[in-house]
């Protein structure tokens, strides 16, 4: 089976026992996990399998749990001979993204998102920052609402679809920014559990870190298309440690990456890894794109259909 689009999950689509029946019914997947195990130094299986929902959602966690599953779902539909046009990943997704394509090997994808998630958690612990799910307004009520913040600093950050955008900052500039879309006529303006303003300025430090980090891996060019968070465009893999380090402080431009991808002929896709976030996000971009969810092997066969 051929498709469009391969999807990538980003952080928040984990969950308790994610990956297990990959692990137990597919050699390939199987093999990821003990792969990842050894490069991240930490049981990788174990982590997934049996850790409660506090542990899984701390950021240094999730984010080589969620990169673990993603790769082993990739490998189980590898053996099964699907094959895939092009890949994107939602944030942390977008790692998964390069690792897929052949730009990175499994083995420094997997110490790239470790050291990624570490970083990231360190600056979450260091900021009181959080972010919030706005619904309900156009983009640019919502940009002009965080504009108008005179508190700290508060951003746009997700462009998830139509109706949905995530902003994140300061915990005070968030609340007034919260506050400015509800006087603008948003339906809902919801929390998230996360303790990070993630893909802002306030990354900054975490950001150069992780920048001065990749420059000492070796990366190939890109087996298929990737397309970019930062613009929504076919990635440009010339300077990784660059784009990397711009990709942490900046919005994810997920709406206008689908669009793009559909302009190009991508009319279906596959979610590999945990949760369903993407595939939602896709029906409310597009009624044209059709996306399956794979998280087991129960998807992998169904894709394989």
């Amino acid at each position: 089976m051929n498709y469009g689009f391969a999807f990538f999950p980003g952080q928040g689509a984990q969950a308790p026992g994610m990956g297990k029946d990959l692990y137990e019914n597919s050699q390939a997947a199987k093999l990821v996990f003990e792969e990842a195990s050894e490069g991240a130094g930490l049981d990788v299986a174990k982590l997934c399998f049996e850790s409660d929902k506090a542990t899984l959602s701390r950021t240094e966690n999730s984010q080589i749990a969620i990169f673990t599953h993603s790769m082993a779902a990739w490998a189980a539909l590898k053996e099964a001979g699907v094959e895939f046009k092009a890949a994107a990943g939602f944030s942390l997704g977008e790692y998964t993204a390069l690792a897929a394509a052949g730009v990175v090997s499994l083995a420094d994808g997997v110490k790239i998102v470790s050291m990624r998630g570490k970083l990231m958690q360190q600056a979450a612990d260091s900021i009181d920052g959080g972010m919030a799910a706005i619904l309900g307004l156009e983009d640019s009520v919502i940009e002009q609402a965080c504009a108008k913040v005179t508190s700290g600093v508060v951003r746009p950050v997700n462009y998830n679809c139509p109706g949905q955008l995530v902003i994140a900052g300061e915990k005070a500039a968030l609340a007034e920014a919260i506050e400015n879309c509800k006087a603008a006529g948003a339906r809902r303006a919801l929390p998230l559990a996360v303790s990070g303003a993630f893909h802002t300025p306030l990354m900054a430090k975490a950001a150069a870190e992780l920048r001065a980090y990749v420059a000492d891996f070796t990366f190939s060019a890109p087996k298929m298309d990737i397309y970019s968070n930062l613009d929504g465009k076919v990635y440009d893999c010339s300077n990784l440690p660059a784009h990397l380090e711009q990709h942490m402080i900046s919005p994810v431009r997920w709406t206008q990456l689908v669009k793009n991808g559909m302009a190009a002929g991508l009319t279906s896709a596959c979610e590999i890894g945990p949760g369903k976030t993407l595939t939602g996000f896709a029906g409310k971009i597009s009624k044209e794109l059709t996306c399956k969810t794979v998280q087991d092997m129960a998807g992998v066969q169904a894709a394989a259909e």
